[in-house]
């Protein structure tokens, strides 16, 4: 038996629609009013492991690797391992550091392009 890590080079993160209607924890989503500069708190089902020295781009996720394109950039502050109702669970915070409201591209792999 072994321990199943997953590395994640983004945050994906549910739509606030599931939390509302009460089938995912605040945590598990994507706040309504996404603010540059505000920090937030996450919840992610499984061991998880970021990179957490720049920023990576904030997903919508529908589950089963649905996943929409960046919806912001977020550096990851804090993520620890802990268990939440008996399963294993990653929770952390992170910060806003640009919202994206245009269809341009905002990451080239796991680079961050500004124009």
């Amino acid at each position: 038996m072994g321990i199943k890590v997953e590395f994640n080079p983004d945050l994906a993160l549910r739509n606030i629609s599931e939390f509302v209607n009460g089938l995912r924890k605040k945590e598990e989503c994507i706040p309504e009013n996404l603010e540059k500069g505000k920090i937030y708190d996450f919840l992610k089902e499984g061991q998880r492991n970021y990179w957490i020295e720049g920023e990576v781009p904030l997903l919508e996720t529908k589950g089963n690797q649905n996943l929409s394109r960046p919806v912001a950039s977020v550096i990851i502050l804090e993520s620890t391992h802990t268990p939440v109702e008996g399963k294993p669970c990653t929770r952390g915070r992170y910060v806003v550091a640009e919202v994206f409201s245009d269809s341009k591209i905002n990451f080239d792999g796991f680079n961050r392009t500004r124009s």
